[in-house]
């Protein structure tokens, strides 16, 4: 072992042991060369690259301090983790940290007079000048004056929903199934909502006419690409349609399109792209692409809901936190934006590759599965009389976590049989044992339903 990965691995393990705590000071690196008869260079080579790891932080004029011991990874120290089809986040693997931090660090100094007073409501200009820029990208064609940022975008969707619309009318309609937290925001605000059912083919698109046509649906909220949890993408004939649909009636729709970045196919649209009305209220989220943690998102919206959606984002928290949108608006106007999403979509791509060809390959017959293109989301329907709690609980003991995805639905539509995939943060090399475990899974409870066995 050479002198520099001791210390690293001498100081790893005093953390590791209580000898160094949070908060603690490490030794100078003058007294710790000598102490370990090495170079100054080796121990701030070593220090560094602890920093790096984010273990230690240096203050300047005084050393370096331990930030958390109780992070550091359990490299080797435990049983292989199970393979998990729950979490939902980015891959943490391919996770822009330190450029991000480059851009943090570079924000705080470009802001530095803006973190003593309350920023824009609706965001950073300069910000707000580069996120029309990357959004025609995605050919989402606007102004800044019509961009504004939120604390992530399901602050949007949470303050759209209960805000008078020019229309005058007051219910929703969203897809089923839909995302937990849209459904809890509905929930919350006590908004009437109905549901329009999206299968392995797409949205019922008779279904969403006779809604429509009532004449009381204020907003149709739809994730026009990868929808969460089906995985489906809808094609530019059916977005067409759509906003055709909501023009004709007099409706408003939310297109979320927070995972239209990984999009590889050039030649879909989104729904804002096919809409002239002002009809179409663009929403986008950096959590899925990037790093949760930001809480950052943007909104596009007619001229019509200017203020009083800044009144609302002002009366939630004033406005999204400065040192953030700094830190996205030097990340994009550096081109480091576009060089993360080119990874991303190759590791994304090769994601939904293999889980399709393992669902073909190992799901037995009656299981119905959504194919994904995303290299996020797919939803495995099972056969009778199979229930996803049953399979969550058989699949846990085979070290597989999968999610029922009964919360999804609003209660007419609540189904007890569909599991919920996410392979965001699965390794490639486990997507197809994970569903050859799910298959075994599904199997030996159909068989001993049939026999007559309580098989947990």
């Amino acid at each position: 072992m050479t002198k520099y990965a001791e210390v690293i691995t001498r100081i790893k393990e005093d953390m590791e042991q209580g000898g160094l705590r949070r908060g603690d000071q490490l030794p100078s690196i003058r007294s710790l060369s000598l102490e370990l008869n090495c170079s100054t260079n080796t121990i701030i080579k070593a220090y560094q690259q602890l920093e790096q790891e984010h273990l230690i932080y240096p203050v300047p004029r005084s050393g370096y301090f331990v930030v958390d011991p109780q992070r550091i990874p359990n490299e080797g120290k435990g049983e292989e983790d199970a393979i998990d089809f729950v979490s939902a986040g980015p891959d943490r693997e391919i996770m822009p940290y330190r450029d991000f931090q480059h851009s943090m660090n570079q924000a705080i100094e470009r802001y530095r007079e803006d973190l003593f007073s309350y920023s824009e409501i609706q965001g950073l200009h300069s910000l707000r000048v580069q996120l029309a820029r990357q959004l025609r990208d995605v050919q989402v064609f606007t102004v800044p004056e019509n961009i504004f940022v939120v604390t992530g975008s399901q602050q949007a969707l949470h303050l759209l929903i209960s805000l008078p619309f020019p229309n005058g009318k007051c219910r929703l309609a969203v897809e089923q199934p839909t995302h937990t937290s849209m459904l809890e925001s509905i929930r919350q605000q006590r908004v009437h909502a109905y549901g329009v059912e999206v299968t392995r083919d797409g949205l019922n698109l008779e279904h969403l006419e006779s809604l429509f046509r009532t004449g009381e649906i204020k907003l149709f909220y739809t994730v026009s690409r990868f929808h969460n949890p089906t995985g489906y993408s809808y094609t530019n004939e059916e977005k067409k349609r759509m906003v055709e649909l909501a023009q004709n009636y007099d409706v408003y729709i939310i297109e979320d399109d927070y995972l239209g970045d990984l999009d590889t196919n050039s030649k879909q649209d989104p729904m804002f792209a096919y809409d002239s009305s002002g009809r179409v209220i663009y929403t986008k989220s950096f959590s899925k692409v990037m790093l949760p943690g930001l809480r950052l998102g943007l909104a596009v919206l007619p001229s019509e809901l200017h203020e009083s959606f800044l009144r609302a984002k002002y009366a939630a928290d004033v406005h999204t936190p400065v040192l953030m949108q700094g830190a996205l608006e030097i990340y994009l106007e550096n081109g480091m934006f576009e060089t993360h999403l080119q990874k991303m979509r190759t590791i994304y791509r090769n994601k939904a590759e293999k889980l399709r060809e393992a669902c073909r390959r190992y799901l037995p017959a009656g299981t119905a599965y959504t194919e994904p293109r995303s290299g996020f989301y797919s939803v495995l329907e099972l056969p009778p009389p199979l229930t996803a709690e049953q399979l969550r609980k058989h699949l846990a003991v085979k070290g597989v976590l999968v999610n029922e995805a009964s919360g999804m639905y609003l209660p007419e539509f609540r189904k007890s049989t569909v599991i919920r995939l996410s392979v965001s943060q699965v390794a490639e090399e486990q997507i197809d044992r994970g569903i050859m475990l799910i298959a075994e899974g599904i199997w030996e409870l159909l068989l001993a339903s049939r026999k007559g066995i309580q098989f947990i």
